[in-house]
């Protein structure tokens, strides 16, 4: 029986609410509580970004920007005692992002951006790459590649779901033992993957009930780790509301996928 990796669970609110976060050292200080009991089963790391450059609309709420977004996110690491992730956009943030964040994220749009790529692998850092909703699985190996140009070998593959039709997602659960034959780990988006890109007019829609059926079903087909986005009130949620979780699915939906996975052995499972 094989000794399996931690499971990695990168949680928190979309977005850096406000300059002084109180909705997100909320988040933060829940997940390390919720997370604790799991013990050496899981690794965490919250989330939240200090700009969402991709905001379906121009008048969107997108953040409090990098300065003041780095500082918010350090006090959140100092404080509560939690490692970071967060997104970056251009190659000149990856360098000052670094210094505050443990896990740079590439957005999912940006994700063949070469430069962004190389930038943030020569930071020497943990690398969450999104997967482009226009890329077909196998072609994340020349996304990681760009990555692995600079000797940096921490490469994850982040699935989040594939455009099919207008304001829909769909989720291949083939693309998770495809990214692993490629020898690259793979982070299952549990939120964004029931996102409705631009399906409120003006805003993204969406429907969180279906992220934890998903999130399952991505643990059974073997996921290395969760991204999921929470939220004390996710329909107040300044972005990506629809599709946040709330607090008190979080518990419930690590535990169950735990089990899931404590079944998914390589003595079990030869497709594994």
């Amino acid at each position: 029986m094989t000794t399996q990796q931690p499971f990695i669970i990168i949680a928190g609110p979309c977005i850096l609410e406000g300059v002084d976060g109180a909705i997100n050292f909320q988040a933060a200080r829940h997940l390390k509580a919720v997370t604790e009991q799991f013990g050496n089963q899981v690794k965490v790391y919250f989330k939240s970004s200090f700009d969402k450059a991709n905001r379906t609309s121009v008048g969107s709420y997108r953040g409090e920007g990098m300065d003041k977004g780095l500082a918010l996110l350090q006090r959140i690491k100092d404080e509560v005692g939690l490692p970071i992730l967060t997104d970056v956009h251009s190659w000149e943030q990856c360098e000052p992002v670094a210094k505050v964040a443990d896990f740079l994220q590439i957005p999912a749009f940006l994700c063949r951006q070469t430069d962004l790529l190389v930038a943030a692998g020569e930071t020497g850092k943990p690398i969450n790459v999104k997967k482009g909703q226009f890329l077909s699985p196998p072609e994340v190996q020349f996304c990681a590649d760009k990555v692995k140009s600079t000797g940096n070998e921490q490469v994850y593959i982040c699935e989040r779901g594939t455009t099919f039709g207008y304001n829909t997602l769909v989720v291949d659960m083939r693309s998770f033992p495809i990214v692993k034959s490629l020898g690259l780990p793979i982070i299952f988006d549990a939120t964004h993957s029931v996102q409705q890109p631009g399906g409120l007019n003006g805003k993204s829609g969406g429907n969180r009930a279906y992220a934890p059926v998903l999130a399952r079903a991505a643990t059974s087909a073997g996921c290395d780790g969760l991204f999921f986005e929470m939220h004390p009130n996710p329909d107040q949620a300044l972005s990506d509301g629809p599709n946040q979780i709330p607090f008190e699915w979080v518990e419930p939906l690590i535990a169950q996928c735990l089990e899931i996975r404590a079944l998914n052995t390589k003595a079990e499972s030869p497709w594994a």
